[in-house]
């Protein structure tokens, strides 16, 4: 709960646009303006192409993310890192860190997902599963 309510504190002070095209579908569909079942088919099949990254990429950007956070000894940052456990971080920098990643991977991650993110193994396994994450 604590790190959902600082998330919400940072994220009151910054703005950053977030594409949502589900969104926009579907106001086109309330609107009549596009048939229902070929908005589905285009969202569809844009989430379908290349949606999903490489787990050894999406560990190599995330490796890197945490290296250059300031709070971080850059030698002990491995695949296998606990954020609080192994490098430290306390839950606002864990906030930091899910923050930077959603920068560094281009998608708005849910607070009751960035919640369970405690570990470099848990940010790839999401990550590398969403199919937002460019």
């Amino acid at each position: 709960m604590a790190m959902a309510a600082a998330r919400r504190a940072l994220l009151s002070h910054l703005r950053v646009p977030v594409a949502r095209p589900a969104a926009a579908l579907a106001s086109a569909a309330a609107a009549g303006s596009v048939p229902a079942a070929r908005l589905l088919s285009s969202a569809t099949e844009e989430g379908a192409k290349g949606s999903f990254l490489d787990k050894g990429e999406v560990t190599d950007r995330i490796v890197s993310v945490i290296k250059n956070f300031q709070k971080v000894e850059p030698s002990k940052v491995t695949p296998n890192a606990h954020f609080q456990k192994d490098l430290g971080l306390d839950s606002l920098d864990t906030v930091e860190i899910v923050m930077a990643f959603e920068e560094e991977f281009g998608f708005e991650i849910p607070d009751n997902e960035a919640e369970k993110i405690d570990s470099i193994k848990t940010a790839v396994d999401f990550i590398a599963s969403h199919p937002q994450a460019k």
